[in-house]
C-alpha cells in the first residue's frame, strides 16, 4: 500500500521527468513524448517501481510557461472583445442621452405655426471606439507579463457636455468587469408649437380718461385798470405780460405817452385816456388837464388834443379831478364828448361828491365806476387784502372794478400770480370797456 501511494504521487508529477535510465546516457525523449503521461491501467493495479526524481530541464519550464501564456492571452482577448462590445453600447447610449459632445448643442426652440407638423429628432450615430492594443508576451524565459489597455465604460456624467475621464491601464489579467447597464435615454420632449400672442388693442390698453371736471361755478367778473402810464416804459412792461385782459390808462403830454399807448395796443391790451382834471386840494394834475374855469369849447379842445396824441382809445377815466367831477355842468360836456366819439367813461371816484352818475343819467349814458383802489398801500399784503375786497364785491354784485398804478413795484407780479388761481375759483377777467357795455 505504501508503494501504491508512492506510485500515485509519481504519476501526478509533470510529464517528461527523467528516470535513472535516461540519466545514464540515453537520449531525452522528444517534446511530444514529454507531454504524454503514463496512466495506470483500467484496473488501477499496475505498479511502477519507485524512481528517483531529478531537476526539471529549463526547456520543460519554458514549454509550460508558453502554454500558460497562450491560455492567458486567449482569456484577455475574450475580455477585450466583451469590453469593446459593451463600450459600443455605452457610447451609443451616452450619445443618445446627450452626454458625449458628438452632437451639436441644442438650439433654443423657434416658434412654429400651429398648423406645422412636429418634426422628430434626428437619430444620433456614435462612432465606435478603436480596440485597445494587446502587447505580445516577452521572449525572455522565466517571466511573462501581459499588458492590455482596457477601456471601461464611463459613468454617466452629472451634467451634459462633461468630458469622459480615460480609465487607468490594467496590468496582468483583469477581472471580468461588471456589466454596465445604461439607463435608457429619455425621449426628447416634443415642443408644443407656440402661437404668437396678438397685441392687445390700443383701446383696451389705454386707461379710460377721467371724466372731465365740471367748470367751476361762476363767482363774478373783475376788471383791472392800471393808471399813470406814460412817464417811462420799464414800469409798463411787466403789465404787458399779464395773461388775462387788462386796461391801462395813459396820461397825455408825457415823454412816453404815445409810445406807451402803442406798446399797450401791440400787446393786445386795452388803452384808456387817463384824463387829468383839477383837484380840490390844488395839486397840479399835469399837462392836458381840464380846469373849472374852462368853457365847453375849451374842454372839447383839450380832449381832442389828448386823444390825438395817444388814440385810438376805448375810453377815458379821470386823473385826480375831485373838483371837476363834482361839477355837473363840466361833466355833462365831458360825457357828451365821449358819447359823440363812441368811447366809454369810467369815474375813478376820487371824491364822494361826484356828479358823474347824475350827469350820465341826464344824458342817458352808461358809465363805469371804480370799486377798489388796490395800492393805496403798496405792501404786498395790503394789496392782497384790497384785491380780496374787490373779489368779495364781484361775488356779491356780479362785478368789480379795481384800479392800480404802474409805479407799484410788486403789483404786476401779484396780479400775474393770482390770475390762474382766481380763474380756478370761478372768477372771470374783463376789460373795462367790456364790463361797462354789459
Amino acid at each position: 500500500m505504501a508503494e501504491t501511494g508512492k506510485t500515485s504521487r509519481a504519476v501526478r508529477k509533470p510529464a517528461g521527468l527523467l528516470n535513472k535510465a535516461s540519466a545514464k546516457g540515453k537520449k531525452p525523449p522528444s517534446p511530444a513524448r514529454k507531454e504524454k503521461k503514463q496512466t495506470p491501467s483500467a484496473g488501477g493495479k499496475k505498479k511502477q517501481p519507485a524512481k528517483k526524481t531529478q531537476k526539471v530541464s529549463p526547456d520543460i519550464w519554458y514549454a509550460v510557461l508558453l502554454t500558460s501564456s497562450l491560455i492567458l492571452v486567449s482569456i484577455i482577448i475574450a475580455l477585450v472583445t466583451i469590453t469593446i462590445s459593451t463600450g459600443k453600447e455605452t457610447d451609443v447610449t451616452a450619445e443618445a442621452a446627450g452626454e458625449l459632445p458628438a452632437s451639436p448643442p441644442e438650439q433654443p426652440p423657434q416658434p412654429v405655426p400651429a398648423a406645422a407638423a412636429v418634426e422628430k429628432p434626428a437619430p444620433v450615430i456614435a462612432v465606435p471606439a478603436k480596440p485597445a492594443a494587446v502587447q505580445n508576451p516577452p521572449t525572455m524565459p522565466g517571466s511573462v507579463t501581459v499588458t492590455d489597455s482596457v477601456t471601461t465604460p464611463a459613468k454617466p456624467a452629472a451634467a451634459p457636455q462633461k468630458p469622459v475621464t480615460a480609465p487607468p491601464v490594467v496590468t496582468a489579467a483583469p477581472a471580468f468587469p461588471a456589466p454596465v447597464i445604461a439607463a435608457p435615454a429619455q425621449p426628447p420632449a416634443v415642443q408644443t408649437p407656440s402661437v404668437p400672442q396678438q397685441p392687445a388693442p390700443a383701446a383696451a390698453v389705454m386707461a379710460r380718461p377721467a371724466p372731465p371736471q365740471p367748470p367751476p361755478k361762476q363767482r363774478g367778473t373783475v376788471a383791472f385798470i392800471i393808471d399813470d402810464a406814460g412817464s417811462n416804459l420799464h414800469e409798463l412792461e411787466p403789465f404787458l405780460n399779464f395773461p388775462g385782459p387788462i386796461t391801462i390808462a395813459v396820461l397825455p403830454g408825457l415823454p412816453y405817452s404815445a409810445e406807451a399807448a402803442r406798446r399797450i395796443r401791440a400787446a393786445g391790451k386795452e388803452v384808456f385816456l387817463h384824463q387829468p382834471m383839477e383837484a380840490m386840494g390844488g395839486q397840479p394834475p399835469g399837462p392836458g388837464a381840464i380846469y373849472s374855469g374852462m368853457t365847453a369849447a375849451e374842454v372839447q379842445e383839450v380832449l381832442n388834443r389828448n386823444i390825438a396824441e395817444i388814440g385810438p382809445v376805448a375810453g377815458m377815466n379821470n386823473h385826480q379831478g375831485s373838483k371837476i367831477t363834482a361839477d355837473r355842468q363840466i361833466m355833462e360836456t365831458v360825457l357828451a364828448f365821449c358819447r359823440d366819439q363812441g368811447i366809454r367813461f369810467l369815474d375813478s371816484r376820487t371824491t364822494a361828491e361826484t356828479a358823474v352818475p347824475a350827469a350820465a343819467r341826464s344824458l342817458g349814458m352808461k358809465i363805469g365806476e371804480r370799486n377798489i383802489f388796490i395800492d393805496n398801500e403798496q405792501e404786498r399784503a395790503a394789496m392782497s387784502r384790497a384785491i380780496n375786497g374787490g373779489l368779495a364785491l364781484a361775488a356779491g354784485k356780479g362785478s368789480a372794478v379795481m384800479i392800480g398804478h404802474v409805479w407799484s413795484p410788486e403789483l404786476a407780479v401779484l396780479l400775474t400770480e393770482l390770475h390762474q388761481n382766481l380763474v380756478d375759483q370761478g372768477y372771470s377777467f374783463s376789460s373795462a370797456s367790456d364790463l361797462i357795455d354789459k
